[in-house]
C-alpha cells in the first residue's frame, strides 16, 4: 500500500554534496515502508566509480549518464513508490528539472559548517580538489538558487540525528499532502 503522505508522486532529496541526502533518504524509505534510490550508487553500479568517470570521460559525461539515472528512478517511482536522493550538481540538468515537476522535491538546507567534517573525511569527490571547503562554498552558492527554486518542502538539517530529522520530514509531508487535499477540494 502506497502511504497517503505521498499523493501519488516520487519523493526525492535533493541538496549540496555531504548534506546527508542519503542517510536522511533511507531513513525515510524505512519509516515509510518503501525501498530507496540513491541515484548516485544506481550510477556507480552501471558505469564504476564516480572519480573514475570525471576522470576517464569528464564532468559532461557523467552528467549526462546522472540525468538518465534520476528519469529512469523517477519514473520507476511512479510505478513502485520510492524515496530518491540525487547527487548535488543533478538538478542543474534542464531535463531532470522538468521530471522533478512530476515529484515531491525536498530541499535539506544546510551551511558550509554542517558538512565541513563529512567533506573533510571524503577525499573521493572528483568536484572538490584543492580546497575542498571553498570549492563546496562556490559550488552551494551557484546551486542554491535551484534547489530553493524546485523546492516543495525545505527541511533545515544543521541540527538533529537523521533519526530526528527523517520523523520531522515525515511529519512535514503528511502536512503538505494534506495541504494539497485541501485546494484540490
Amino acid at each position: 500500500m502506497v502511504p497517503a503522505i505521498l499523493d501519488g508522486r516520487p519523493v526525492v532529496l535533493v541538496g549540496p554534496m555531504a548534506v546527508g541526502k542519503s542517510a536522511i533518504g533511507q531513513q525515510l524509505a524505512q519509516q515509510l515502508g518503501l525501498p530507496f534510490v540513491d541515484t548516485d550508487a544506481v550510477v556507480v553500479a552501471a558505469h564504476g566509480s564516480i572519480a573514475d568517470i570525471f576522470a576517464g570521460r569528464g564532468e559532461h559525461a557523467f552528467r549526462e549518464i546522472e540525468a538518465r539515472a534520476v528519469a529512469k528512478s523517477i519514473e520507476s517511482a511512479k510505478a513502485q513508490p520510492a524515496i530518491i536522493s540525487l547527487g548535488g550538481g543533478a538538478v542543474l540538468d534542464t531535463g531532470t528539472q522538468q521530471v522533478l515537476g512530476e515529484c515531491t522535491v525536498v530541499y535539506l538546507e544546510c551551511d558550509a559548517e554542517t558538512v565541513a567534517d563529512r567533506i573533510a573525511r571524503n577525499t573521493g569527490r572528483p568536484l572538490l580538489q584543492g580546497d575542498a571547503m571553498e570549492r563546496w562554498e562556490l559550488l552551494f552558492a551557484t546551486r542554491r538558487p535551484v534547489y530553493e527554486r524546485l523546492a516543495d518542502l525545505v527541511i533545515d538539517v544543521r541540527s538533529g540525528s537523521v533519526a530526528e530529522i527523517g520523523l520531522q520530514l515525515e511529519a512535514r509531508l503528511r502536512e503538505h499532502a494534506a495541504l494539497k487535499q485541501e485546494v484540490e477540494k
